[in-house]
């Protein structure tokens, strides 16, 4: 008898697969036949080279449904702006504010501290993955443990992998249902956090606290600072009544 993930997780909490700038329409088709194995359905585009396209189509092996549905976004941030949770998955070795994790423990969180929240799996160019002001745009960075004398992975393997680790905490046994009427629902949404930490620069930069000439340091601090506190909509909405208020002085 087949596990039927979508009784145990409703499908709008299933994570949400988001490509950036993705050159080879094949990968974006081979992406969208990892996803459909592992009974995933959201896939979002941000600028693709080229989509739609029949090659991405043939190489998705029959999910041609996911193709067919795909959003395609002109930015990161209009891809993610309805997400609560936001990982960048990389490849590559950098300083970093935001905590980083494997996909094994990504899972874990997802199914404690994330659960019903809905998350975004933000993976990066073929050649040189996602780039820093994309990583600042993300609450928890993952990276898949590779060979370290060769860690290139096809973008679709490590799609699959993801997928993979994901489908896999859902189908084994006694899995419980996501607890749909948790406070999750009210966790502010990535779009309503930009919009206050761009009210909350304009603030900082009116009394002179952030540096003109060099302000990222101290902005990524802060949002991570934010991110810890897992804001809500309704603690959003305060903040932005304090510096409303603070702009008008």
């Amino acid at each position: 008898m087949k596990n039927n993930i979508n009784n145990l997780f409703p499908p709008s909490f299933t994570p949400r697969v988001i490509m950036v700038e993705t050159s080879h329409p094949g990968n974006i088709g081979a992406a969208a036949r990892a996803m459909k194995t592992m009974n995933m359905d959201q896939l979002s585009l941000v600028q693709p080279k080229v989509f739609p396209d029949p090659v991405a189509f043939a190489r998705s092996s029959g999910a041609t449904d996911l193709l067919d549905k795909a959003q395609v976004h002109d930015s990161l941030s209009e891809a993610i702006q309805d997400c609560q949770i936001v990982v960048g998955i990389t490849a590559r070795s950098r300083k970093l504010s935001a905590p980083v994790v494997t996909p094994k423990q990504l899972i874990s969180l997802m199914n404690s501290d994330y659960k019903a929240m809905q998350v975004g799996w933000v993976f990066g160019r073929e050649r040189n993955g996602l780039n820093n002001d994309e990583i600042d745009l993300c609450n928890v960075v993952c990276t898949i443990p590779s060979n370290p004398e060769y860690g290139s992975l096809n973008i679709a393997a490590a799609i699959q992998v993801f997928c993979y680790e994901w489908y896999a905490s859902q189908t084994v046994a006694n899995v419980a249902p996501a607890d749909t009427t948790s406070n999750s629902g009210s966790l502010a949404l990535v779009g309503e956090k930009e919009g206050f930490y761009q009210h909350l620069w304009q603030a900082l930069n009116k009394i002179e606290f952030l540096d003109k000439d060099n302000p990222v340091p101290v902005q990524r601090k802060l949002r991570r600072l934010f991110d810890r506190a897992q804001l809500s909509r309704s603690e959003i909405n305060i903040l932005r009544g304090i510096l409303k208020n603070v702009l008008k002085q």
